[in-house]
């Protein structure tokens, strides 16, 4: 039977895992008092060696029963907690502000025994702990809940205004009846205006005026109703409302998150200053309109809004249940210890605490089903369920089984393909360099892939194990998310369909074949992955390889895709796979050029556009990740971005430094550039990874060098991996260096150091997201925040 201890720590949240009952504190007061009990000295007399410990319980235990039978009036508890509750209605919409101090009356019953006062003590501190954070999580949601009720009233009212306006001017010209709009931005972001005779947005209002007019009148009876005014912006200072106070705007925000949406908005700001410049014809009647996409997008907010909040609510009646199980635990073992079930009334009382009395969170968790049953899914409650309670993906034993299966494949032919290798001579000095040449690039490109795999497998495994809500972290959808098991598996299938590959080759070769005939097999693994992952078919991963596109998709296009967490973390990644990125290029070139079949590798070597392009593919990945930091300094206006800016700006400076010395050995000024921009870039890298990526070298800290809150118990651990950070940063000297080896020994150590560079990405990926995860823990984020489209302000702001 497992531990509750155990049990708690498994299914608590990890990011309020502090403001959680403190159980195994208290079970260690539990602990003390029995060991207290049995130290207890043993006197001579009529007592028979009795401790004084039961002696008095015995004494109050029979006081105890007197009073049991005493007027029902009085108390019965023998451990109380005070509480001052304020009402302010009878609808059950009550304030309280509890107060506990557990009585005295217990702590006579063990006077000897001060374990027992700091228990009761510690106890009454958990349960006001538990109490304030419910109260104030449960004032949280129960606000954004309001919010998102107007919000949804406001998208309703819309909705239907436009579909009575659609339904209205259906049979007239086809200008009339599209939807035209403009953006009313003055914050250069892709914001609208929405007033009394503006309903929408994204074109030129040519429509039939009265068709307009009307309109806008049905806008502003059915907006109304809900307490808002659309103002127009050309009059709103000179309109109130009837109290005297100035009408409310709503202005709705759809983030600029893609590329579409970015050039909308510069589209929306020409076309408002056109308009604010224009004649009276083209400012006619100041209107602007809501375009029936934008409501598409405003809705689909709305929607991921409510399932946040739902989440959010499961999470907080979760949190109730855990600690009313552990209160419960704790007191049977007091219980336990002292022989006496003195803790009944204690217990009676937790019962009646806010957070277990408390019915508001599950009142609006139904509410928020069949808001969202009703509006988002088409009165299909099944349907509503997939997107409020997205089920947990099953684990099977067969992805072990499979993983260990290629596994053995992978070492067993890999074996095969050394001996091979060895018996053939290719790698010997004499061989000619054509193999080595020409499939080495594509063999080792699929081995850093399998390795970088292979690694994130372990980071997942880890992060499982410390309990790091990496799935939170990166948005994923725990039903599609991947987990280490699937990592492995497709690691070990990958290299063992690679290696494979390999082996056949040295077998064709070594039966006569010519090469021309053979040097396809690399090309044909490479459309096999490539077909793979753009495969449409619901096979084989293919949530994970969509998300992968997407991602790429969105570094790529940086920066006019908004920045998350998942894209800058994949833009990292490949910032250490710029070997990689080269292999790719080199392979690319032999197949376009055809130089597996005439086997001139100067082809890909010496010529001037695989030069230049060599600068490009070495920079990309920094390129993107500085656009990134850019990106994320306009979205949120924070300086560290910029220095981070800078960071892969020096990074870019460096590879082009290393790149051109690379060709130019014997240039002392290359040198010198080289030894120069490396060493900037690596101090600044070391700066970044320590200070800002993995939060260490606070020196004002309790753990010297590293920070407060540690996930690993090993605090060696933490400083070894300063240490190999430190090595691995300087991979970089072995450019400078020149070893006068053969063409294969060349290209060994050159993997080899693209693999530490690998591994060393792999060892930060996992204190790069426990910094991460401990900054919501810090700040008890265990729900995401998402924007909502509409948004009040001033009429005359």
């Amino acid at each position: 039977m497992v531990k509750f201890s155990k049990e708690l720590e498994a299914q608590l949240i990890p990011e309020w895992k502090d403001a959680f009952v403190n159980y195994w504190q208290l079970k260690k007061q539990v602990k003390k008092i029995k060991l207290s009990r049995r130290t207890k000295p043993v006197h001579d007399g009529n007592d028979f060696g009795l401790p004084i410990f039961d002696r008095v319980r015995g004494f109050v235990k029979t006081i105890a029963d007197k009073l049991h039978d005493s007027a029902a009036g009085k108390s019965e508890t023998n451990a109380q907690v005070n509480s001052q509750i304020k009402g302010d209605d009878n609808n059950g919409e009550e304030e309280e502000e509890e107060m506990y101090e557990t009585e005295n009356e217990l702590v006579q019953l063990f006077s000897e025994e001060d374990e027992v006062n700091v228990f009761f003590e510690n106890l009454d501190e958990e349960l006001k702990k538990v109490n304030e954070f419910y109260k104030a999580k449960e004032s949280e949601f129960l606000e954004r809940g309001e919010i998102l009720s107007k919000q949804l009233q406001i998208l309703l009212d819309l909705k239907q205004v436009l579909h009575d306006r659609r339904r209205k001017t259906l049979g007239r010209s086809r200008s009339a009846s599209g939807f035209f709009s403009r953006s009313n931005s003055s914050s250069r972001r892709n914001s609208d205006y929405c007033s009394d005779n503006r309903s929408e947005c994204c074109g030129s209002p040519t429509g039939n005026s009265e068709t307009s007019q009307t309109a806008d009148d049905e806008v502003m009876a059915a907006l109304e109703r809900n307490g808002i005014n659309f103002v127009n912006a050309a009059s709103r200072e000179a309109k109130t409302a009837k109290n005297g106070k100035p009408k409310v705007a709503i202005r709705i925000d759809i983030p600029a998150t893609t590329p579409t949406r970015a050039i909308s908005a510069v589209t929306s700001m020409v076309w408002e200053d056109f308009l604010n410049n224009g004649g009276d014809s083209v400012k006619e009647g100041g209107r602007e309109y809501v375009n029936s996409k934008k409501i598409q997008c405003a809705e689909k907010m709305i929607r991921g809004a409510y399932v946040e909040l739902y989440r959010g609510l499961g999470l907080l009646k979760t949190y109730s249940s855990l600690n009313m199980v552990a209160f419960v635990k704790i007191l049977k073992k007091f219980d336990k210890v002292s022989n006496r079930q003195a803790s009944a009334n204690y217990l009676k009382q937790v019962k009646r605490s806010h957070f277990i009395s408390s019915d508001k969170v599950v009142r609006l968790m139904d509410e928020v089903e069949s808001l969202f049953t009703q509006h988002f899914a088409t009165n299909d409650r099944k349907k509503a369920m997939k997107f409020l309670r997205p089920q947990q993906q099953k684990e099977s034993h067969m992805i072990t089984f499979f993983a260990g299966l290629f596994t053995g494949c992978f070492v067993s032919l890999f074996v095969v393909y050394g001996i091979l290798a060895h018996l053939s001579g290719m790698f010997s000095p004499g061989t000619d360099a054509g193999y080595v040449e020409t499939v080495y690039p594509v063999f080792s490109m699929f081995a850093l892939l399998s390795l970088h795999v292979f690694l994130y497998g372990c980071n997942l495994f880890l992060w499982k194990s410390t309990r790091i809500n990496y799935n939170f972290i990166f948005e994923f959808q725990p039903k599609t998310a991947l987990k280490y098991r699937d990592a492995f598996l497709i690691c070990t299938s990958l290299m063992t369909a690679v290696v494979g590959a390999m082996v056949v080759h040295l077998i064709l070769l070594s039966k006569g074949f010519t090469s021309n005939q053979v040097h396809d097999i690399p090309g044909v693994l490479i459309l096999c992955f490539l077909v793979l992952l753009i495969c449409p078919l619901n096979i084989l991963y293919r949530p994970t390889r969509v998300c992968f596109l997407r991602v790429i998709r969105n570094i790529v296009c940086s920066p006019f895709y908004k920045v998350l967490m998942v894209d800058f973390f994949m833009a990292d990644q490949l910032t250490s796979q710029i070997p990689l990125l080269r292999h790719m290029e080199s392979t690319a070139c032999y197949f376009l050029a055809g130089s597996f079949k005439t086997h001139r590798f100067e082809t890909c070597k010496s010529g001037q556009m695989y030069r230049e392009l060599a600068y490009v593919i070495s920079f990309a990945p920094y390129y993107w990740r500085a656009a990134q930091c850019a990106r994320r300094w306009f979205d949120e206006n924070d300086v560290n971005h910029l220095a981070n800016f800078g960071k892969y700006l020096s990074a870019m400076v460096a590879a082009g430094a290393r790149l051109t010395y690379s060709r130019e050995p014997d240039s002392k000024l290359w040198l010198a550039m080289v030894l120069v921009t490396s060493t900037i870039a690596t101090v600044y890298q070391l700066y970044w990874d320590f200070v800002k990526d993995w939060g260490f070298f606070n020196l004002k800290c309790k753990n010297p060098l590293l920070r407060d809150e540690l996930v690993l118990k090993n605090k060696i651990i933490y400083y070894v991996s300063i240490v190999l950070n430190f090595v691995l940063r300087l991979a970089w000297v072995e450019t400078v260096m020149r070893f006068n080896v053969g063409i294969f020994e060349s290209r060994l150590l050159d993997f080899s150091l693209a693999s530490l560079e690998v591994f060393r990405r792999g060892h930060w990926n996992f204190y790069r997201l426990e910094h991460e995860h401990l900054s919501n823990v810090g700040k008890f984020r265990a729900v995401k925040a998402v924007p909502l489209p509409f948004r009040e302000t001033d009429s005359d702001g």
